[in-house]
């Protein structure tokens, strides 16, 4: 990605088109404005509707799956989300070291400038840390280009700072963004990652019925989502992705599965 121009996808540059034309229209036929109108606002439903998708591609590369030299190497990525948080990030690391499993933290700047050393052990045992934006806006998806910036600039520069290692990746907030993201991320030389498969374990509180959602798709190339940080608890009072690892992790060897960051995927 390093020094190459922006590319618009296709839906992006049929929206330029679409604006272009609907102008040429309504001068030439100024009593017809509804059509144009109505032209235009379907299309920015279009994009709204693409932008509610995570896992859409249609403004612009999105990691959904891992590549396929990665598929033919039978890996699978692990991706975690919202940390760190000192309470659930320690006893998550212990048991990927127990399984000797490698895993993506998608972490949030502010949080990881509030806890530098849990950050920088998620890296010494081997995991990778990726920008999760600074603040984790539950507006993210409505800002525009410089509001992009602004909270990317900053988790790359705190992530940067505390592990020596500047995020390859970026993970959208709830996943949802609009067409003035992608630019920015070409602009920062980062890659876009959604996943193949998530457990909505920030709600769902049950283990058996995240495991089950999380296994329908554990083949070569899936990326998994699981939270450290906004976990749900169990009626027991632990952290559901405590309970849900060990299914997933042992179901993984079995079927011959090898963990490895999305950076690893890479090569």
């Amino acid at each position: 990605m390093t020094g190459t121009a922006w590319q618009p996808t296709l839906l992006i540059r049929a929206t330029f088109l679409l604006h272009v034309l609907a102008l040429i229209f309504l001068v030439a036929e100024p009593d017809q404005w509804r059509w144009a109108l109505g032209a235009v606002l379907a299309n920015h439903l279009l994009l709204m509707l693409a932008g509610l998708w995570p896992r859409s591609h249609w403004l612009g590369p999105n990691w959904t799956r891992l590549p396929a030299a990665a598929v033919s190497r039978h890996e699978i990525a692990l991706t975690i989300d919202d940390g760190p948080d000192p309470v659930v990030t320690p006893q998550v690391l212990d048991l990927l070291d127990r399984y000797e499993v490698r895993a993506t933290f998608f972490c949030i700047g502010e949080k990881a400038a509030r806890y530098p050393d849990l950050c920088r052990d998620i890296v010494r045992r081997g995991h990778a840390v990726e920008n999760h934006s600074q603040h984790h806006r539950h507006y993210f998806a409505m800002m525009n280009r410089s509001g992009f910036m602004r909270e990317l600039q900053a988790a790359q520069a705190t992530l940067t700072a505390i592990t020596g290692q500047p995020p390859l990746f970026f993970r959208a907030p709830a996943g949802l963004r609009n067409p003035f993201l992608d630019p920015v991320l070409n602009k920062l030389d980062l890659r876009l990652a959604s996943w193949s498969v998530r457990g909505f374990d920030t709600r769902v509180n049950d283990a058996a019925r995240i495991n089950q959602k999380l296994l329908y798709d554990l083949r070569p190339g899936a990326i998994l989502l699981l939270h450290d940080g906004n976990a749900a608890r169990t009626p027991a009072g632990t952290p559901v992705i405590l309970d849900v690892l060990p299914t997933v992790l042992t179901a993984a060897n079995t079927a011959g599965l090898r963990f490895v960051t999305l950076r690893a995927a890479l090569s």
